[in-house]
Parts: structure tokens; C-alpha cells; sequence
């Protein structure tokens, strides 16, 4: 399947984000009495909103306060500021995608803020994405649920069964299945167990995605 537009999730998809935020919550959490190691922290809370970390967080025993979420996101935007690298192969794999005419945006459970900021440091790529950046903070309820990716089709005028997701945490590809969108798990550093779990189609790189769609790479 040739699709008419690709729906990318960002962290772990378009920006390499998730090792710096993991790294911040895991300390963040760990100073709040929650003895918890970082694989676990990323096994548990990777794709999900900052609010259920902390709801889940907090029903593990850690101490969390009710303005957690101000202190919290500003440590990660401080920490992402400092720099943010892009995942491998992104830039070329956008280069074909136009090259065919296809269309393409973004639907993300973190904020407007942070897209801003991680994307936002790399000029090229925020001009490509510029004004198809969707969160789910700001227009829908956030994945697993079907909501964020059927807007994000919504707004690039493409029915979902003509669209594809690339997205890399368990709880993005079951929102993409239950949009009744094909999904392709992007898994870079692990055999991809989890999302093919759900129904993903997994692969291992970015540069692989085109051979895959019928674009003949």
C-alpha cells in the first residue's frame, strides 16, 4: 500500500527525545522516594502523557505534588533546550515522501510546547511540519485513544484507511489500530516485541520505511 499521507508520532519517531526525558523523570521520580530504574521508567510511562506518569507514579509510592506537572515539564524542556538530536534517517525519508506527493503531519501526546522546542531546533524540519503539528493537548484526546491521528488525517484531508502511522510506543500504535489505520512500528534499538503485540507492522529504521509503502527503496 502506497499511502496518501504518512501520520508520524515525534519522540522516538522524528526527534531522539524519549533517552533525555526517561533520564529526567527516572531522577525526578527517584528523588520523590520511588526507587525506580530507568528501563522500568521507560517500559512504563514511553508514549503515554506526563499526567498518567505521575497518576501511575504516584499509585507506585512516589510523593507527588499537585503542581508536579509545571516542575516536571519545565526540567524537560530545560533539558531538551540543551539539544535534541533527530532520528536517523528522517530528513531523506521526508525528501521521498514529497518527491511523491505524499502528505504528511504530526499527532503527539506531549505538548505544543516541547514540539516547539525539539523540532524547533532544527530549522529544516520545523518548515516542513510547520502548521501540522497536532497535540493532543490542545485538539484531541491523547493515544491510545483513535482521536489524535483520525484529526491529524482530518486536517491533511485524507481519509484514515488512505493514511499510514509510523509511530514507536505501544500505546501510539494501539491508537493508530483502533483509528483503523495501518501502523508501522518503528523500532530502533529492541526486536520490536511489544508493538508487533498490538498489530504493528514493526521494522528497524527509518530508511527502511519507503521499500515498504511501494515507493521502491
Amino acid at each position: 500500500m502506497t499511502p496518501k499521507a504518512v501520520l508520524f508520532d515525534c519522540d522516538g519517531v522524528l526527534v531522539d527525545s524519549e533517552p533525555i526525558t526517561n533520564q529526567i523523570l527516572t531522577e525526578d521520580l527517584q528523588s520523590r522516594g520511588l526507587d525506580i530504574a530507568l528501563e522500568r521508567v521507560s517500559a512504563l510511562f514511553t508514549g503515554g502523557t506526563m499526567r498518567s506518569a505521575g497518576i501511575e507514579a504516584a499509585k507506585l509510592g512516589a510523593d507527588i505534588p499537585e503542581d508536579w506537572l509545571d516542575h516536571i515539564y519545565a526540567k524537560m524542556f530545560a533539558g531538551l533546550a540543551a539539544g535534541t538530536p533527530l532520528i536517523d534517517g528522517i530528513e531523506p525519508l521526508l525528501d521521498v515522501l514529497d518527491g511523491a506527493g505524499i502528505r504528511y503531519g504530526v499527532g503527539s501526546n506531549g505538548p505544543d510546547r516541547k514540539m516547539e522546542i525539539t523540532i524547533g531546533q532544527h530549522p529544516k524540519l520545523w518548515q516542513r511540519f510547520k502548521g501540522r503539528l497536532y497535540s493532543a493537548h490542545t485538539h484531541a484526546k491523547p493515544k491510545p485513544a483513535p482521536d489524535l491521528y483520525l484529526f491529524v488525517a482530518r486536517e491533511l484531508g485524507v481519509r484514515p484507511e488512505d493514511c499510514i502511522v509510523v509511530d514507536d510506543s505501544p500505546s501510539g500504535c494501539r491508537g493508530a489500530i483502533s483509528a483503523n489505520i495501518k501502523c508501522f512500528g518503528l523500532a530502533e534499538h529492541d526486536d520490536g516485541a511489544r508493538l508487533a503485540a498490538v498489530g504493528a507492522t514493526v521494522f528497524h529504521s527509518l530508511a527502511k520505511l519507503p521499500g515498504l509503502i511501494g515507493l521502491g527503496r
